[in-house]
């Protein structure tokens, strides 16, 4: 068996994208102009958020930023893209997995399994692709033959901003322009920090090579924590869903959570930063940023219980809390070392917070002197 040729077959990639962009909701009902308008305003204003995002970080890597792409999408074009960032990342994991499991993984049975487990992330996609209005992706860009800028590419999706802010009854330039100071923020972060993007890769690959060494026990862990979901009760009043930690705890050994949690730290201080900044505009850029912000945040608040139990399931209530714990450990140590203090934490991997101080930033100041 060739490992090289059976690895990409354990997750049908295509089938993946075309799955996801088979079963994504409908967008909101836009005329040929009213889209072209959308489109097109989303690319001025992408390009016209670098400049704020320049003079709120103070980051040099944000002045008249041009290293990676700007595309507006739709919600296939957006699943589409982040199968091909997944199989930039995961390419390492699976590649492991075949050479440990290679006498009892056949190339028939990996083009199966891989099927499913296409048409299984396809449907996850799917889902997500109604949710996002934006992403920074530095990952495809890793992938042999690609075409994509070295630095990657920042995708806009138009369907999402537009419903949005149709929802919230909300000025659309002002809106968009928002969204844009906040994924444009990913893009310099990664842009101040070159080495960030195999920093990621490399913490994966080190907590996937733990939990493939781990398979049986994994195996068991897996099941007691699929145990601990279906014996729990979940939507009834007053019943709360099972905290992250619960099920993570079950997941995995202190090597595993270690490496987790330099990777929930790196997460929660990318999101934070790109929120401190979204939200560090005024009227001045943004004229009705604060009923953005109001509606905004009443929005997430108010999901049903199915919604709200797949996010918790998928870790997208895990992303939020991203959010608000990243922010303010940025803000707490902005406060004390004001942004040029800060964006130390940019200059090399060993300056990244632990996830012990992004809920202490002054345990991050007294660290770095």
């Amino acid at each position: 068996m060739d490992v090289h040729e059976t690895a990409p077959q354990l997750i049908n990639w295509d089938l993946a994208a075309a799955t996801a962009a088979r079963l994504a909701p409908p967008g909101p009902q836009l005329s040929p102009s009213e889209a072209a308008d959308a489109v097109a305003s989303l690319r001025r204003l992408a390009d016209a958020a670098v400049p704020h995002v320049h003079r709120i970080t103070a980051l040099a890597a944000a002045e008249n930023l041009r290293d990676s792409q700007v595309l507006v999408v739709d919600r296939g074009s957006w699943a589409k893209a982040n199968t091909q960032g997944f199989q930039v990342m995961l390419g390492p994991v699976l590649t492991q997995l075949v050479e440990r499991k290679a006498s009892e993984l056949t190339p028939s049975a990996a083009r199966m399994g891989g099927a499913i487990t296409g048409a299984q992330l396809g449907a996850v996609l799917a889902f997500l692709s109604n949710k996002v209005l934006g992403q920074y992706e530095p990952y495809a860009a890793l992938a042999p033959g690609s075409t994509i800028p070295e630095a990657g590419r920042l995708l806009l999706v138009a369907p999402n901003i537009v419903q949005i802010e149709r929802e919230l009854i909300v000025e659309p330039e002002d809106f968009r322009l928002w969204v844009c100071l906040h994924e444009q923020t990913h893009r310099v972060q990664f842009a101040a920090a070159p080495w960030l993007r195999g920093h990621i890769l490399d913490q994966v690959a080190q907590l996937s090579d733990s939990l493939l060494g781990n398979m049986d026990s994994l195996m068991e862990r897996a099941t007691a924590a699929a145990k601990s979901l279906r014996d729990r009760p979940w939507a009834g009043v007053g019943q709360p869903f099972p905290s992250r930690g619960a099920i993570l705890d079950l997941l995995q050994d202190p090597a595993e959570k270690a490496a987790l949690s330099h990777l929930t730290a790196i997460m929660s201080l990318l999101e934070g930063h790109a929120t401190v900044v979204m939200d560090a505009v005024d009227a001045d850029v943004v004229p009705s940023v604060k009923t953005i912000r109001q509606r905004y945040t009443a929005r997430s608040e108010n999901r049903g219980v199915l919604e709200t139990f797949v996010r918790r399931v998928l870790g997208l209530e895990a992303k939020m809390r991203q959010y608000t714990d990243g922010a303010k450990f940025v803000t707490g140590v902005v406060d004390r070392v004001g942004m040029d203090g800060f964006n130390r934490i940019w200059e090399r991997p060993e300056n990244l917070p632990t996830e012990e101080e992004i809920h202490a930033p002054e345990a991050w100041v007294a660290r770095m002197g």
